[in-house]
């Protein structure tokens, strides 16, 4: 199992000492453990990540997950030398600089914003990620050199079955119910008392912002309706335009950069903005969402365009695909002609049970092929809204088999493919670099090349 670490500096910003509680009784404060080629690592540097993973997975420190830690360590270190001597990979500043900014903006959520994140690490922003940069280069040579390689792994027929076949019957799993959906979406109609007052509100706050009153950073923080920005000052940075919603695009790319932009509507609500910086068709802002009251929203419109739409699949014979690539207001939805995925890994059997309640009483009393009267529904961001839904299949309740999981099985018989193949070949880049282990780690029996 490859374990998943933050970098040292969050780990402590975020938990404090790196040092673990079997470790706070030891004289020596800190020591290189390994030396990998040209690369050192130090004690603190594995503790801090044994930490971060207690934390995060609610484990209680052990001796293999600490050895666990450090052959990873040791293992990606091995990899970005290997992928440093490989002159086919490439990895440009742009790549480093988005997912140095991404990593940080995620921290800086989580500790409070960046004036936290610069008075725990004692540096100004640009200085942090001046330290960290060679890290993430060095983390994106190794997972693309590792990419590379698992990426001509594959899962014969023969693979998946053997594998299916060595797992006894009676340790197979049992899967809860699962269901294939599509939908058609539609938003209510904001009212005008619901457009007035967000207009209200985000007008006395950006006033208050202009005037020099209060930050913008400040007043996101306090008013802004957005989950992604809010903690963080309304800040995104390396933004492309493509990324964001067309109106949101237009007044990001004329608006000057320092000045706060006039008020605008999308789908989410009013914002304003100010752009920080522009490099080509990406930027850097901070911005002010303000939502609409959902209990002054008018659902009338969108129940009677719903039903409408389907009477016309019902009784017209009109696609219920071409119908929801041009009506639904659900963007991911829509691009896929209404299949209904999960985002994360594009899944599209989905457990009725992580569908929520409104899902599953539109459900309940429909047959595979059945399209749904309009029903009330909570989207992903979290806006309310109408659809009309297709049940495609529904999978009851079984215990795992070849033939109706199969897609399943191939999957994690190809997982398990993958990681004999990777530990395998780890164990030959091992062998044509240096490795020394010290202090704890001899004391722990890991063996030096």
């Amino acid at each position: 199992m490859r374990l998943r670490f933050l970098p040292v500096l969050f780990v402590l910003l975020l938990f404090g000492s790196s040092r673990s509680a079997q470790a706070q009784d030891e004289q020596i404060l800190d020591e290189i453990i390994a030396v990998v080629g040209d690369h050192i690592i130090l004690q603190s540097d594995v503790d801090g990540m044994v930490l971060g993973v207690m934390n995060n997975q609610q484990l209680p420190w052990s001796r293999e997950l600490w050895t666990d830690a450090l052959t990873q360590m040791v293992n990606d270190k091995v990899m970005v030398i290997h992928a440093k001597r490989d002159t086919n990979i490439v990895v440009t500043d742009q790549q480093v600089d988005q997912m140095l900014d991404a990593q940080i903006a995620q921290i800086q959520q989580q500790v409070g914003g960046q004036a936290r994140l610069e008075e725990l690490y004692g540096k100004s922003l640009l200085e942090v990620k001046a330290d960290l940069r060679e890290e993430f280069r060095d983390r994106l040579l190794a997972d693309e050199l590792r990419r590379r390689k698992v990426g001509g792994i594959k899962a014969t027929p023969t693979d998946v079955r053997n594998w299916f076949e060595e797992i006894p019957t009676d340790s197979l799993p049992t899967i809860p119910d699962l269901v294939r959906v599509s939908h058609i979406v539609r938003l209510p109609e904001v009212t005008e008392q619901a457009r007035t007052e967000a207009r209200e509100i985000i007008s006395t706050i950006r006033d208050s912002v202009v005037a020099g009153v209060s930050t913008m950073e400040d007043m996101a923080q306090a008013f802004s309706d957005d989950p992604g920005s809010a903690g963080n000052g309304g800040l995104y940075e390396d933004m492309s335009l493509d990324e964001v919603v067309p109106e949101f695009a237009a007044v990001a790319s004329r608006s000057p950069i320092g000045t706060y932009s006039r008020i605008f509507e999308t789908q989410f609500g009013l914002h304003f903005l100010r752009v920080n910086a522009r490099r080509g068709d990406r930027i850097d802002y901070n911005h002010i969402l303000i939502t609409f009251d959902d209990r002054k929203v008018d659902d009338g419109p969108a129940v009677s365009r719903l039903e409408t739409l389907r009477d016309s699949i019902l009784t017209g014979g009109a696609s219920f695909e071409a119908l929801a690539r041009e009506e639904s207001q659900e963007d991911l939805s829509k691009a896929q002609g209404g299949r209904v995925t999960d985002p994360a890994s594009g899944e599209r059997n989905l457990y009725l049970e992580a569908l929520g309640g409104l899902w599953q009483r539109t459900l309940a009393e429909l047959e595979v092929g059945d399209l749904s009267e309009p029903a009330e529904v909570i989207l992903l961001d979290g806006r309310r809204a109408w659809h009309v839904v297709r049940l495609d299949d529904r999978i009851l309740s079984h215990r795992v088999d070849i033939e109706t999981d199969y897609e399943l099985i191939e999957q994690r018989a190809l997982q398990d493919k993958q990681i004999r193949i990777m530990e395998a070949w780890m164990e030959e880049l091992r062998e044509t670099v240096y490795i020394d282990y010290r202090g704890e780690a001899r004391k722990m029996g890991l063996a030096t090349n």
